[in-house]
């Protein structure tokens, strides 16, 4: 999959007259930059310890030189290039940079800054994601998969992020979720008069050529993926989360249609029959995947389609169920389906199905992300393969291995550390205490750092 694309202007409404002006300001602006711009430092991070995400152990006493935003070299021993600004972590161990493959970066759980649909303004997500974004990644998470937003909020988060407006880790995102009338990616639970109809545009299809139509929607206005919904879920409306909400046919249709335009097809599903649906469609992967049989485990393994077991909002849902914080109708399926998938995730775990991290931040506060760790090694993943989930699969998932999810010469300069063995204690991943990416410092001793590289 290609890096988020850049924004280009569009200047067929302008007149003819105008175009000379604004290439010359262009160059102007370029020329300046050229002969102001200083060229970014070396940088050369001395790590203790590395865990580079090509394997499960760690090795000692490690030089990684990055330059230009890029990792350029990676070496035993401690070096450090002349000029170089040195980094030392000699009493840290260094990863990769974090991915987290299912989040909602502009859903705001305390509904203190998001308000409801009827107090929002549109923009208001996509500032509530800003905050959210750094929060993330100042947790350790330099790339993210979003499972879409109403406005394009996302991607305009996205393209601020990487204009350098706002910090915030790397953004891969759907715009609106896929799904049919009615579907957990529909807007349900209101009075029909209360808001308009939706349609293509806001992601709801029937029948498999309007799922194509509602794909080649959202990829048109900047979707990096595409997020359907096969099943119910359990923070929509209604009392059932099991019965498939998409046909074969019409997912079938979304991942044609997106494979033909580049793109991958994430599918939000928890009953049987719509994760039978969406895995044999050939959807990249299956995210919660509440209800697993042996069957679909092993055509899971066999097509190697990946599992985002988001456990997390699992855990937080059901407790909110037991406090007594869910509608009604959320808390009597997150009681029910709970159980259900921490055996489904701990079977998928021992059957060798490729697994990626995801945790549906969103649903819970974000910048907690990384107490998936331990449950993914609860439900019986070892440190290292939870270290895995959330570097190397994670980047194999999302299409990017080459760019990153290990530290190797040519990929992004994204890094973060801890003190401490976290093959020892997965848990030393919610104390992150230095965060780079592309080069660029956000966090350093524990502390948020003003960006430099």
């Amino acid at each position: 999959m290609r890096p988020p694309p850049r924004i280009i202007p569009r200047f067929r409404t302008l007149p003819v007259l105008a175009i000379p002006v604004l290439l010359g300001m262009a160059l102007s602006v370029q020329s300046a930059s050229a002969q102001t711009d200083p060229s970014p430092e070396t940088v050369v991070v001395q790590a203790g310890a590395l865990f580079d995400g090509t394997g499960e152990t760690l090795r000692q006493e490690v030089s990684i030189v990055i330059r230009e935003g890029r990792i350029d070299e990676v070496r035993d021993g401690i070096h450090a290039p002349a000029g170089a600004r040195v980094v030392d972590l000699s009493e840290w161990t260094v990863l990769p940079g974090l991915m987290d493959l299912h989040t909602h970066i502009t859903s705001d759980p305390t509904g203190e800054l998001a308000g409801d649909p009827f107090r929002s303004f549109p923009g208001t997500a996509a500032l509530v994601g800003a905050r959210n974004a750094h929060t993330t990644l100042l947790a350790g998470f330099t790339t993210i998969r979003n499972a879409g937003a109403g406005e394009f909020a996302d991607i305009a988060l996205r393209d601020a992020i990487q204009r350098g407006v706002v910090p915030g880790p790397r953004i891969y995102t759907a715009g609106n979720g896929l799904g049919t009338t009615g579907s957990h990616c529909d807007r349900t639970g209101f009075r029909p008069d209360l808001f308009p109809e939706t349609g293509i545009a806001d992601g709801v299809f029937n029948g498999a050529e309007e799922a194509r139509a509602a794909t080649r929607y959202q990829i048109k206005y900047g979707a990096d993926l595409i997020k359907t919904c096969a099943t119910a879920g359990v923070m929509s409306a209604g009392t059932e989360i099991g019965p498939a909400q998409a046909t074969f046919e019409e997912l079938q249709a979304i991942v044609e249609t997106a494979a033909m335009l580049d793109r991958r097809v994430m599918a939000h599903a928890h009953g049987i029959e719509g994760i039978r649906n969406a895995v044999r469609a050939g959807v990249a992967s299956i995210d919660h995947g509440a209800e697993l049989d042996d069957e679909i485990l092993a055509e899971m393994r066999q097509r190697g389609t990946y599992l985002v077991p988001t456990i997390m909002a699992f855990e937080y849902v059901f407790q909110a169920a037991e406090d007594g914080t869910l509608a009604p109708w959320s808390a009597i399926k997150a009681r029910e389906i709970t159980p259900v998938a921490r055996e489904s995730h701990r079977r998928a775990v021992a059957a060798g199905v490729p697994i990626a991290f995801g945790t549906d931040a969103g649903v819970f506060p974000h910048g907690t992300n990384a107490d998936e760790f331990r449950l993914l090694v609860e439900a019986g993943m070892t440190p290292a393969q939870a270290l895995l989930s959330a570097t190397r699969e994670a980047a194999n998932l999302l299409g990017i291995l080459d760019e990153a999810g290990t530290v190797e010469e040519g990929k992004w300069g994204d890094l973060v550390a801890v003190r401490g063995n976290p093959l020892e204690d997965v848990e030393l991943l919610k104390e992150v205490g230095f965060v780079m990416k592309d080069g660029v410092i956000y966090k350093e001793d524990g502390l948020p750092t003003l960006p430099r590289r």
